[in-house]
C-alpha cells in the first residue's frame, strides 16, 4: 500500500510525519531486503540534503551492500573500518561532520562530505546499519540520531 505523504519544511516535523507512517512500509511479512529497500526510498524521499541512503548487512565479518538510494557504492567493509564498519563494530551510532578527517573513512562518492550510521541490532545480534551520506559539511545533529534510532528500532520490532 502506498500513501501520498506531504513533507514539511521543518526537520523534526518531517521525521515526527516519517516515524508516524513508517509502518505502511515496514511489513513483517516481507523480507528484510523488501523492507530495506522500501525504508531506503522511504528516506531518501523524507530527508534533505543527502545524497546516498542505504543499508550494509552483516555477512560473516563483512558488512555487505544492501537496499539503496544513490550512485553505486562500496560493496564490501570490513568490520572497524570507516564510518560504517566503526559503527558495526561499536554497534553505536556516529556522526561525522567532516568525513575527510575521520581516520578510515572509505570513499564511495567522493561528493560526501558528512556520514550518519546507525546499527541494526536484535537480541544483541548485528543484523546491518543504516549509512546516510551528504554533500553537506556538518549535516547531522543529534534531532537526526535521535529520529533514525527510534526508526531502525522500528524496523528491529518487526525482524
Amino acid at each position: 500500500m502506498f500513501i501520498n505523504i506531504e513533507k514539511s519544511k521543518d526537520k523534526t516535523k518531517n521525521y515526527e510525519i516519517l516515524l508516524n507512517n513508517v509502518d505502511f512500509y515496514l511489513v513483517k511479512e516481507d523480507s528484510l531486503v523488501t523492507n530495506l529497500a522500501n525504508l531506503s526510498a522511504y528516506l531518501n524521499y523524507f530527508l534533505t540534503d543527502v545524497n546516498w541512503v542505504g543499508f550494509y548487512l552483516l555477512e560473516g565479518n563483512l558488512l555487505r551492500l544492501g537496499p539503496f538510494q544513490g550512485l553505486p557504492a562500496c560493496t564490501r567493509i570490513k568490520l572497524g573500518e570507516g564510518v560504517c564498519g566503526k559503527s558495526a563494530n561499536e554497534r553505536k551510532s556516529i556522526v561525522v561532520d567532516d568525513v575527510n578527517k575521520f581516520p578510515s573513512h572509505i570513499s564511495c562518492d567522493s561528493e560526501s562530505n558528512s556520514e550518519i550510521v546507525i546499527p541494526i541490532v536484535k537480541n544483541d545480534k548485528l543484523i546491518g546499519v543504516l549509512d546516510i551520506d551528504s554533500t553537506t559539511f556538518s549535516r547531522f545533529d543529534n534531532t537526526d540520531k535521535s529520529h533514525l534510532e527510534k526508526l531502525i528500532n522500528k524496523l528491529v520490532d518487526i525482524l
